[in-house]
C-alpha cells in the first residue's frame, strides 16, 4: 500500500465510530504495525486528530451536498470524505487532487460501490468552497455547536456553569493542538542539566510554568529518545504533576494511589519521596500493571509496589494504613478534549451519571484506608461539577470526619488564580494552557 498514512488515518476513525477506541492508543499500535515514517507518522495524526476535532462542522458542510442522512452512509465511506474534507479545508501544503484521489482509492478498498459518489461529493464541495464557513442556523446553541465543532449537550450542560464568551474561549482551546509536557525524573537529572543535553542535540525546549516541568517542541518519536530510555524524564500534562504536589508526600511515608496506571502520579510521587517510603498502586488491568512496572525501571523506582485490585472493593486489610491516599478517579476526560478529541463524541450525560457513582465509591473506599491526620487527594481530569465539586460536597455532608484542606501554600503561583476559596483548583486549557482538571485536599480528623 503506496498512501499507509492516509490508510491508518482512515482505519482509526472508523474504528473510533464503530467500535469507540482510543485514538492516541490506536495510533501507536497501527504506527508499529505499519512501520511508518516519522513523516508519516507526521501526517496521519494531523488528519486523525484534526478531523474528530472539526467532525461535526465538517459534517455540516458534507450534509450540504448529500441527498443520503450521513447516518445512513457507510463508515468507511464517510471517512473517506471527511478526511477528504479536512485535508482540503484545514490542511496547509496539500493538493486539492491529491485529497480527493487519495479519498477516491482508499475508498475503493472497503467500499468500491461508493467510491463514484465519495468522489462526486468532494468535487462538489470543491466548487462551492465558499459554504464551509456558512452556518445557516438560528438557534444559537447549534449554531456554537457546529461552528466550534461541539455536541450541542456540551453547550446545554456548561452554559449553566460559564459565561458564552468563557465556553466559546474553552471550545476554542480544545481545539488547538496542546503542547507536550515532559516531567523532568528528579532522581536522575535536574531540570537545567536535561534542558542543556536536550538543545544540545538540536531539540527545541522551553521551560514550563512548574519547577519540574519542560516543553519540547518538533520531536518525533519520543519513545527513542535517549533521555528518554534512560529515564531522565515523564511524558505528563502539567495539571497531572499538580496532583502529586499538591498531596505532598513526604519520605519515608506510606502512599497508596487507588488508580494509578500507567502510573504517571505515582512516580511522581516517588520522586517526590525521594525514592524513599512505600507506594501502593492499585489497578483493575494486569497490562496497566506491567506498564506501571515499566514505567518505574526506566525512571529508577523501586518504592512502587503495583497490585492488581479493583479501587471499587474495600479490602479490610489496608484499613487505617496510609498517610497519604491519591485518588485520580475513572471521569468523562472533558478536560482531555486537546489530547483526545474523539471523547466529546463518545461521552454522554448518561456516561457522566454513572462515573458519579464508581466516584462515590472510590472515595468512600479511600476514607477507611487514610490514617487519622492523613489526606486524601481527589483528582479529576475532568471539568463537570457532577464528577467534582458535587462529588466532594456529598461526601464531605456524610463524612463529619473530614474537611477541606486549604491548598494555597502548595499551589504554585502560576496557577492561584484558578483557586476557588484555597480549596478547589480549576484548571482550564483557555486559561492555564493545561487539560481540564481539578484538584482538592481532604483531611481525616478522627
Amino acid at each position: 500500500m503506496e498512501d499507509k498514512a492516509r490508510y491508518v488515518a482512515l482505519k482509526i476513525l472508523s474504528e473510533i465510530d464503530e467500535k469507540k477506541v482510543f485514538s492516541n492508543i490506536r495510533l501507536n499500535q497501527y504506527f508499529k504495525k505499519y512501520n511508518l515514517s516519522s513523516l508519516d507518522r507526521a501526517f496521519a495524526t494531523e488528519i486523525v486528530y484534526g478531523t474528530l476535532r472539526w467532525k461535526l462542522k465538517i459534517d455540516y458542510l458534507i450534509q450540504k451536498f448529500s441527498k443520503k442522512d450521513l447516518k445512513d452512509l457507510n463508515v468507511w465511506a464517510l471517512n473517506c470524505i471527511r478526511i477528504g474534507v479536512y485535508q482540503i479545508f484545514l490542511m496547509d501544503k496539500v493538493p486539492e487532487f491529491a485529497a480527493v484521489n487519495q479519498s477516491v482509492v482508499l475508498c475503493k478498498l472497503k467500499a468500491p460501490r461508493l467510491s463514484g459518489f465519495v468522489n462526486g461529493i468532494l468535487r462538489n464541495i470543491i466548487r462551492n468552497k465558499q459554504e464551509f464557513d456558512i452556518i445557516n442556523e438560528k438557534d444559537k446553541t447549534k449554531y456554537l455547536s457546529i461552528k466550534y465543532s461541539h455536541p450541542k449537550w456540551f453547550i446545554d450542560y456548561f452554559i449553566k456553569y460559564f459565561d458564552e464568551n468563557f465556553l466559546i474561549h474553552l471550545m476554542d482551546a480544545n481545539n488547538q493542538a496542546p503542547e507536550l509536557t515532559v516531567r523532568v525524573n528528579t532522581l536522575k537529572s535536574s531540570k537545567e542539566n536535561l534542558k542543556a543535553k536536550l538543545i544540545s542535540r538540536g531539540i527545541k525546549v522551553k521551560d514550563g510554568q512548574l519547577k519540574e516541568s519542560l516543553i519540547i517542541e518538533e520531536v518525533g518519536q519520543i519513545e527513542k529518545m535517549q533521555e528518554f530510555i534512560d529515564g531522565l524524564f515523564y511524558v505528563q500534562d502539567q495539571s497531572s504533576m499538580m496532583a502529586s504536589i499538591i498531596l505532598n508526600p513526604k519520605p519515608g511515608e506510606k502512599v497508596i494511589d487507588l488508580c494509578a496506571a500507567p502510573g504517571g502520579k505515582a512516580t511522581h510521587m516517588a520522586e517526590l519521596m525521594e525514592n524513599t517510603g512505600e507506594i501502593i498502586a492499585f489497578d483493575v488491568h494486569e497490562h496497566k500493571i506491567n506498564l506501571i512496572n515499566e514505567n518505574s525501571k526506566r525512571l529508577g523506582i523501586d518504592i512502587i509496589k503495583p497490585m492488581l485490585k479493583d479501587a471499587t472493593v474495600f479490602y479490610k486489610e489496608f484499613e487505617n494504613n496510609f498517610d497519604k491516599i491519591l485518588l485520580d478517579a475513572p471521569c468523562s476526560g472533558l478536560g482531555l478534549i486537546r489530547k483526545k478529541p474523539e471523547i466529546r463524541w463518545n461521552v454522554s450525560l448518561k456516561n457522566i451519571k454513572d462515573l458519579t457513582k464508581i466516584q462515590s465509591i472510590l472515595l468512600k473506599n479511600a476514607s477507611k484506608y487514610v490514617k487519622i491526620n492523613g489526606e486524601i487527594l481527589y483528582s479529576t481530569c475532568t471539568i463537570t461539577k457532577d464528577e467534582n465539586e458535587q462529588i466532594i460536597e456529598k461526601f464531605l455532608n456524610e463524612n463529619t470526619n473530614f474537611e477541606l484542606v486549604n491548598i494555597s501554600e502548595l499551589v504554585p503561583i502560576e496557577f492561584k488564580n484558578s483557586l476557588i476559596d484555597g480549596t478547589y483548583l480549576r484548571l482550564y486549557p483557555n486559561i492555564n494552557n493545561t487539560d481540564g482538571f481539578f484538584i482538592c485536599k481532604l483531611k481525616r480528623l478522627w
